[in-house]
């Protein structure tokens, strides 16, 4: 493959923060009255990669729009101060030794559909603030994932990137964006078509 640079997913690709955050919106749901919807790890494995008003339809379509994107708000704000209080060792095996020699040969940058300021979240814990060259998400342009996928390619003048992603959704994020698609088995999802396939976040060295 022909690649100029990486552009990452975070959620299932470079950590897997479902324990922590699901703990955090089970209590957003229940102190806001409602309390016939426990979110587990595996609901949270189905459910990140989208944009964030899906997933509150897919978790509570029972509850009103209104409640439903307000408690879903809360449940934003009570994941970041949770990811914050802890560690968040968290990642999976090689991710941050080899994010930094991606970066030392070509542009290391990350796009999800995650809400505003996790990025920057993920960044600071793992000390990579340093080495990602740009970033885009949902939160912050209100665009899909393929549309941010080719804002950050345009404004960075990449001519051949390449994303890392899990899911399904992923997938199609990159055929709409037309760049190739690196499948990370590993994460929480599948994918019918990729260009490359791999088993560990540390191949990635074996492709630059």
């Amino acid at each position: 493959m022909k690649i100029d640079a990486l552009i990452l997913d975070v959620d299932g690709t470079l950590w897997d923060s479902t324990p922590i955050v699901s703990a955090a919106w089970t209590r957003a749901l229940q102190e806001g009255g409602i309390n016939d919807r426990i979110v587990t790890a595996d609901d949270l494995k189905h459910e990140f990669g989208k944009p964030m008003n899906v997933i509150a339809d897919d978790l509570l379509p029972h509850v009103s729009p209104e409640i439903r994107y307000s408690v879903m708000d809360v449940c934003c704000e009570y994941e970041q101060k949770a990811l914050q209080d802890d560690p968040c060792q968290i990642c999976f095996p090689g991710v941050l030794d080899t994010i930094r020699k991606l970066s030392e040969k070509i542009p290391v940058c990350i796009v999800s559909n995650c809400q505003s300021g996790y990025i920057e979240l993920f960044m600071e814990k793992t000390g990579l603030t340093d080495v990602i060259k740009d970033t885009e998400c949902f939160g912050d342009t209100g665009l899909s994932k393929a549309e941010n996928i080719r804002l950050v390619s345009e404004r960075n003048g990449f001519l051949h990137p390449a994303y890392v992603g899990d899911t399904m959704g992923d997938q199609e994020a990159c055929e709409e964006a037309g760049v190739p698609f690196i499948f990370a088995e590993y994460g929480f999802g599948e994918s019918s078509s990729h260009a490359v396939v791999i088993s560990s976040f540390s191949q990635l060295l074996d492709l630059i």
